[in-house]
């Protein structure tokens, strides 16, 4: 598949930029629906997204870059280009979590409450966004004889980010689905948020042939584990304090 989408006055649209741009406005309506469901001031998730975002696009930059930096030592002017990929979801999740956290505190308002607003929006952005790697030709899997196997460079491999997709669309239908029905406490969604994303990504990483790699270790699948043990002890700790 052609990564480019479209041409306007000779500048390249690329269908990786479209996926994110997409994720970014129909999380950003998510988002602003709860918002209103639960009486909060819309402008505060407005306000909230304008350091956010910016924030986790620098933070995924950041984290591939550095993970792969033998791509850019010889070239480092690439390391600002983001328009043929090269984002990981760990380090833009972590600088969200961070300026949520910052700007919870600036304003005082309650981060868990922000964070069980934003978690549905935020899955249901991964699902879309990981199509952008399906266009670049990014993040699959090894080979192998499944009905289901893309082909990528004239060998037919595991299609991983569809199994992403499709998983991070499930857990988005059960966060909802438990926001409404199942959630007694703030912070429950974004920590369940964490806790079934990293453990999709966790096997689903295993399968993957370009995993950043510190040593032998698949970066993604070490911090997906200790995300789970960090959301455990949070879910475990709140619903203590809230017993």
């Amino acid at each position: 598949m052609n990564p480019v989408a479209f041409e306007i006055f000779g500048l390249e649209i690329r269908w990786y930029g479209i996926f994110i741009a997409t994720a970014f406005l129909v999380g950003t309506l998510i988002a602003l629906r709860e918002a209103r469901r639960r009486g909060m001031d819309e402008e505060l998730i407005i306000d909230l997204l304008l350091f956010a975002v910016p924030a986790a696009l620098i933070g995924a930059r950041l984290h591939y870059v550095i993970f792969s930096w033998d791509l850019y030592r010889d070239n480092p002017m690439e390391v600002f280009n983001i328009r043929g990929g090269g984002l990981a979801i760990h380090g833009g999740i972590i600088a969200a979590v961070l300026v949520g956290i910052i700007f919870s505190r600036v304003r005082g308002v309650s981060f868990w409450q922000l964070a069980d607003i934003a978690a549905p929006s935020i899955i249901l952005g991964q699902a879309i966004g990981r199509w952008g790697n399906y266009t670049n030709q990014e993040a699959y899997g090894r080979p192998t004889d499944l009905p289901w196997a893309i082909t990528i460079n004239g060998e037919r491999v595991h299609p991983t980010f569809f199994y992403e997709s499709l998983w991070n669309f499930l857990v988005f239908l059960f966060l909802l689905w438990y926001r409404k029905h199942k959630a007694k406490n703030d912070g429950e969604v974004f920590l369940l948020y964490i806790i079934l994303y990293s453990l999709g990504r966790f096997f689903i990483e295993g399968l993957r042939i370009d995993s950043l790699m510190l040593g032998p270790i698949r970066v993604a699948q070490l911090i997906s584990l200790v995300s789970i043990l960090i959301a455990l002890f949070f879910l475990y700790r709140r619903k203590k304090e809230l017993s």
